[in-house]
């Protein structure tokens, strides 16, 4: 059962501070520049990897990198996860003994912003796996980006920033921004295990691109629909296409472009009722590719 939507909050202090430089002009002006800071994961006692974040939702960060890494089953139960602000260290704590020992020998380093790491094999847990076959509206996308270009966020406060909203239909569950993309998508998954919310009907919207990383996070995740503003790489399309994810992206105005799941596609919406996009929104999904 979900007990809370989460949506990002640009007026918390602890994420964001004021500097003051000089404009093209030469004159002085004030900006906000988004926080980064360490966050060391521990499972147990076994220390896992130190992440670049913001610093909002450690509990739920750590977490889900740890599922989403494949450290954590569906079946681990989870004891306490123990966040020391102060040390900057969350710590998940299970009912029984972990060992990861195997995948922390294998790291690879991904096209992540603030540099993403995977453990072991980047392709394990895909072999095999069937992701629901349910529908998606085509209305929902414009109904999906309309809202998440319309929310507060600290991306429209400070630039420097990826967001990930989980969806049901058109509308938004949890809504999480990160330095990097892939953090995001960890938040998510922390969140979702913890309030028991599945994975079937939903859609996973990123501002980011659809890079293998986040093609293999949202399909163990089993999320069937992943959406972007930004564009693809062809490993991204190629993993899409093997676990048959439905992989939108390009989504900006009238316009999407589909190149994996077609078939989940119910297109219930003619584009040219969409209202298009001012310039400066466009801008604004450009940069945040």
């Amino acid at each position: 059962m979900i007990t809370e939507k989460l949506v990002p909050n640009p007026q918390d202090p602890r994420l964001s501070r004021t500097v003051e430089g000089v404009d093209e002009l030469g004159q002085s002006r004030e900006i906000s520049v988004i926080e980064e800071r360490p966050l060391t994961i521990y499972l147990n006692s076994q220390e896992i990897v130190t992440a670049m974040t913001i610093g909002d939702y450690p509990e739920y960060l750590a977490l889900g990198f740890l599922l989403n890494q494949g450290m954590l089953g569906e079946s681990d139960v989870v004891t306490a996860i123990d966040y020391d602000e102060e040390l900057e260290v969350a710590v998940v704590r299970t009912a029984a003994t972990t060992n990861v020992e195997d995948k922390l020998e294998k790291k690879t380093r991904t096209s992540g912003c603030a540099v993403g790491t995977v453990f072991g094999d980047m392709m394990a847990g895909l072999e095999g796996l069937e992701l629901p076959d349910v529908p998606v509206q085509t209305s929902t996308f414009y109904d999906l980006s309309y809202k998440v270009n319309h929310t507060p966020s600290l991306y429209m406060e400070t630039g420097a920033i990826h967001g990930t909203a989980l969806c049901q239909g058109n509308e938004i569950l949890a809504y999480m921004e990160d330095v990097g993309r892939h953090n995001a998508v960890d938040k998510i998954a922390g969140w979702m295990h913890l309030n028991k919310v599945s994975a079937a009907d939903k859609v996973l919207y990123t501002t980011g691109r659809l890079t293998s990383e986040m093609v293999i996070k949202t399909a163990l995740m089993g999320i069937p629909t992943l959406i972007s503003r930004s564009g693809f790489t062809a490993w991204g399309v190629d993993i899409a296409r093997q676990v048959g994810l439905t992989l939108v992206g390009r989504m900006r105005g009238k316009k999407f472009t589909c190149l994996s799941g077609q078939h989940r596609l119910v297109f219930d919406q003619d584009p040219n009722s969409v209202v298009d996009e001012s310039a400066s929104m466009r801008r604004k999904g450009a940069a945040s590719g």
